[in-house]
């Protein structure tokens, strides 16, 4: 019993860092200006993202996060960067009292709405006693894989995740295609801004 009580100690111990991690990462963003560095800590604040989800054991959110909040994202932004300035423009003090209101106001309604929610580990929640149980008693059995999530994911819901696969991946490419991503891009955003010089 001791061990089993360390274990979630330990786990909550992990939880309450990476989500101080996750709050001191989003603050750097909101007070830099350099864009650059505001594409670099959206990454890692991604790969953050995609390292709480595997200690929640959600491995599918993780994969994603990891896939498209640090990867794909974070090569489109720098892309855009080659067609805008580097840094961000000071915002007026009036203009950031809104934003930071609408944010306060959806953060209260949100834990709100979590007074309702099953305790954590309920086992008389619905995601526990509907069609969960079913996976939890016939993967051992019939995927053999220690991980019930990703057996989910690969095997009983295998084409609807290659099909989430096949939206991203499009999704991705039409982005690199409206960007302009290349040598042509980067050729021409060099010759406006030597025209600009010489004008």
């Amino acid at each position: 019993m001791t061990g089993y009580e360390g274990a979630n100690l330990a786990i909550a111990l992990i939880n309450v860092v990476l989500l101080g991690l996750l709050f001191v990462s989003a603050i750097a963003i909101a007070r830099m200006r350099s864009l650059f560095a505001i594409v670099m800590l959206s990454g890692i604040y991604s790969l953050i993202s995609a390292t709480w989800f595997v200690a929640l054991d959600a491995v599918d959110v993780a994969f994603t996060e990891a896939a498209v909040g640090a990867g794909i994202s974070t090569a489109l932004l720098l892309g855009a960067m080659l067609l805008t300035s580097r840094t961000a423009k000071p915002e007026k003090g009036k203009s950031t009292i809104i934003p930071l209101f609408v944010v306060i106001a959806t953060g209260c309604m949100l834990v709100y709405a979590t007074i309702d929610l099953p305790a954590f580990g309920d086992p008389d929640s619905p995601a526990n006693t509907y069609v969960g149980t079913d996976y939890i008693e016939r993967t051992p059995q019939e995927i053999g894989v220690p991980n019930i999530v990703t057996a989910v994911l690969a095997s009983y819901r295998g084409f609807d995740t290659l099909g989430e696969v096949g939206v991203v991946f499009s999704a991705a490419l039409a982005v690199i295609l409206l960007l302009g991503f290349g040598e042509r891009s980067l050729s021409a955003t060099i010759g406006r801004k030597k025209g600009g010089r010489d004008g």
